[in-house]
């Protein structure tokens, strides 16, 4: 997915002028837009509202669902494009539940706590300003990819082969959030939540409906948290940027806040809000690794024996916090398909990947970037501690490089070479995903991207064991990438 930003700012008046194009006809056979997890592209060249139409037109002609849910997120594109999926699936038949503007985790809460049959969700998270896209779901929020329905809707969509039906669908308004606030707050105790001030920044993207709706939730259970709101307005104009705080140069406001008002925390989301980074309150941003164990910590602590699923990238302190707290580490390969398979599998309470998704098996085992966070502070509360004693214990254990990338000409080739430069130490080998070799005292991963030229290298250590300073691995892995 990509990850850049606008370099400039651009006004609304392009903004508009770009919406109003949107709609355009494109003369293609073959749609650009459906990528391997869900539909992304660039607008007016690759989607538009005629190609909304064919999607929703074909999700309801393959699927055959008698009600489904629908949401989009801020962007100035989103709803045009929400209205036109609409329309397909009434003219497919469907009954359509129009949520408005939301989150993508609350189309995934609609699609299994409502008695409908799916859901959709138009967003483009943080892709740049002239992109949209969708997420979809099937019946009790079973992700829809490439491997799972997705070439098939784009097949139909391509063809534009539809079948006329007897009785269009209707559609209705429904307003999910008073029972997705519900839900989120039995991920807590409300008696044990300390007095807490955190910083929460929505990035003027759509986190900050539900943040207010969870604060007045806080106020009727006297729950003793302060809420001091950044960038809290939704607005698809983006006055401070794309939200994406995996970005460092993001993450200067939300860190700033924090050491202003004295918080406790920061959380910061992306855009439709299903990833949320949190900051200690030194400021400091907390790498997506060290909250998976943090999370595993957060359920072990209410039920040990619970299986918790992780990515191969890094491991040891999830191991160790595993371990701990007397639970059950289940490793899984990169992405989300895969990680909802394996937690499936193993009845899994969570999954958690150092890409700041994490999964929960009481939320259909989708992602949502609102329980960890919630998870978080109960941890706090019952641990008596300051997040950055928790984490910091973490790193000083495990110290991570965190992820590294290079672009290279053939990245299977420079994984070869990393495995052939390493037999003789004959480490601990694991192709879960890419390689993991395992020194004992140190261990790395290197895999290639799924989309891009890029190899993604991690690097971990264990202190116990007199590793070399993390700098030293970082230098040898670049030289031998790069040379």
């Amino acid at each position: 997915m990509c990850i850049y930003e606008c370099s400039i700012p651009l006004s609304l008046c392009i903004l508009k002028h770009m919406n109003k194009q949107q709609t355009a006809p494109l003369n293609m056979t073959q749609l650009t837009c459906f990528k391997a997890y869900d539909i992304r592209g660039k607008l007016g060249t690759e989607l538009n509202e005629e190609i909304a139409y064919k999607i929703g037109r074909a999700y309801g002609q393959i699927y055959q669902p008698k009600k489904v849910v629908i949401g989009c997120d801020i962007r100035l594109s989103s709803e045009g494009l929400k209205q036109a999926t609409i329309r397909g699936l009434n003219d497919a038949g469907v009954n359509v539940l129009d949520l408005g503007m939301t989150g993508t985790e609350e189309v995934y809460f609609g699609a299994f706590h409502l008695d409908v049959q799916g859901g959709i969700e138009v967003t483009a998270s943080h892709n740049p300003m002239d992109y949209n896209g969708m997420k979809l779901v099937r019946e009790n929020a079973r992700p829809i990819s490439a491997d799972t329905g997705l070439k098939d809707i784009q097949a139909l969509a391509e063809s534009g082969t539809f079948t006329e039906v007897e009785q269009k669908g209707t559609t209705e308004n429904y307003n999910i959030l008073p029972e997705f606030v519900d839900h989120l707050l039995t991920y807590i105790d409300p008696q044990k939540i300390k007095p807490l001030k955190l910083v929460v920044n929505a990035g003027n993207g759509a986190a900050g409906h539900v943040i207010d709706a969870i604060e007045q939730k806080f106020q009727e259970l006297n729950i003793p948290v302060e809420f001091i709101k950044i960038h809290h307005e939704a607005d698809g104009t983006f006055p401070n940027g794309i939200p994406n705080p995996i970005l460092i140069e993001n993450r200067d406001s939300t860190r700033d806040a924090v050491l202003q008002h004295q918080a406790d925390m920061g959380i910061a989301w992306d855009g439709d809000f299903d990833r949320c980074f949190l900051f200690d309150e030194k400021g400091q941003f907390i790498e997506g690794y060290y909250i998976v164990g943090l999370l595993a910590q957060a359920f072990l602590i209410k039920q040990s024996g619970e299986k918790i699923v992780h990515d191969p990238r890094l491991v040891w302190n999830t191991f160790d916090i595993v371990e701990q707290y007397q639970g059950i580490a289940v490793q899984s390969k990169s992405g989300h398909a895969f990680i909802k398979d394996v937690m499936r599998e193993h009845n899994a309470v969570y999954g958690g990947e150092m890409s700041a998704h994490h999964y929960f098996r009481d939320f259909a085992y989708c992602d949502s970037g609102m329980i960890p966070w919630l998870l978080t502070i109960a941890l706090l509360s019952e641990t008596e501690q300051s997040l950055s004693t928790l984490v910091e214990n973490m790193i000083a254990k495990f110290p991570c490089s965190g992820e590294i990338n290079f672009k290279v000409a053939d990245t299977q080739a420079t994984v070869q070479k990393i495995f052939d430069h390493y037999a003789d130490q004959n480490p601990l080998v694991d192709r879960t995903d890419g390689v993991s070799l395992d020194f004992g005292a140190w261990r790395l991963n290197v895999r290639a991207s799924n989309t891009e030229p890029l190899l993604r290298l991690n690097i971990e250590s264990r202190a116990d064991k007199n590793p070399q300073p993390m700098q030293n691995y970082v230098d040898e892995l670049t030289d031998l990438i790069q040379g």
